[in-house]
């Protein structure tokens, strides 16, 4: 099926209120191997909002890959009001290539292709086909990511603050609250509408989307509490947006933390890192918190902390190249 009549095909499937699901296979126009995407469609039996889920911009996050797997096989589209499209794995072909961050075929990161191109590589085909086909039909657009083959990450739930659209804001602000997760954080948001957003949820905000994105999982395994907890976010916000479940109206977490600032540390050189801190350790600015060193054990240099607040992620492996971010602070 073509780009665009899929569009077409997808505009349809929404407004029937078929009660049914719907699996199909996007087909992009390139030699790879790995030139699809999957993409499922529950039609609810009534008319409501569309909630977008997607999973695998990178094929090395396997948690949220899994969650998603399994919400479309759980989730009844009998008893569904309105509509979720689903992408398991927008990313295939770095998802049986086991590449982390990038395509294989074209050597690009999707998460750094919005909007993308129509006549692009694969990886630039994907992002336009998500930018102008599947962002359009969403009212909700929730991006699910982990912590890559190298990243030790704390779970947490983002939105964009985006002042030129308050009320999409604070829907996001309300649906990060009553996911569950612990540790909330927003993101600044200082582009224009003409500039490339780069991030697929950042790009759905620029559009004038609620859109936010759950970070769960890390070290490229699969985690069961990381899976379980993606989709009890994931069922709170449908029940908040009153499209699936039991109706009583989500609360509020009382054991969230707001983390509304952060601060990156890149290597200032390659060579070997190394550091005993976690994600979720809290540290003090001027704290020494690691140091690179190169393949005799000589330290190159050390890190200091810029700030005082939380590691929402840091590298989980030694090897690092110069310019890489080795920390994400958020305080």
């Amino acid at each position: 099926m073509s780009i665009i009549s899929y569009g077409q095909y997808l505009e349809k499937l929404i407004k029937e209120n078929i009660a049914k699901r719907t699996d199909t296979l996007v087909h992009f126009k390139t030699d790879s191997p790995y030139n699809y995407m999957p993409v499922t469609i529950l039609s609810g039996k009534e008319k409501g909002p569309v909630f977008t889920i997607i999973a695998g911009i990178h094929g090395f996050e396997y948690p949220p890959i899994t969650a998603v797997q399994e919400l479309i096989k759980e989730i009844d589209p009998k008893k569904l009001k309105g509509t979720l499209i689903v992408v398991p794995i927008a990313n295939v072909g770095s998802f049986y290539k086991r590449t982390p961050f990038v395509n294989p075929s074209d050597h690009k990161n999707l998460n750094n292709a919005f909007p993308g191109s129509e006549t692009g590589t694969i990886t630039e085909q994907i992002a336009n086909y998500i930018t102008k086909q599947i962002i359009p039909q969403s009212d909700v657009f929730l991006d699910i990511h982990g912590g890559d083959a190298n990243e030790d990450l704390l779970p947490f739930v983002c939105y964009y603050n985006n002042a030129s659209e308050e009320k999409k804001t604070l829907l996001s602000s309300k649906l990060s609250e009553i996911s569950g997760i612990n540790h909330i954080v927003s993101y600044p948001y200082t582009i224009t509408k003409t500039e490339p957003a780069k991030y697929a949820f950042k790009q759905a905000s620029q559009n004038g989307k609620t859109a936010l994105s759950i970070e769960a999982g890390k070290l490229g395994n699969v985690q069961t509490e990381a899976v379980h907890l993606i989709k009890k976010a994931v069922y709170n916000m449908l029940n908040y947006m009153e499209m699936y479940g039991d109706g009583i109206a989500s609360v509020k977490n009382p054991s969230a933390v707001y983390l509304n600032n952060q601060e990156y540390v890149k290597a200032e050189v390659a060579g070997i890192f190394n550091s005993t801190l976690k994600s979720g350790d809290y540290i003090r600015k001027g704290d020494k918190i690691g140091f690179f060193s190169n393949e005799f054990g000589k330290v190159l240099a050390e890190i200091k902390s810029p700030a005082t607040g939380i590691v929402l992620y840091k590298i989980g492996t030694p090897p690092v190249n110069k310019g890489e971010t080795v920390f994400c602070i958020g305080y």
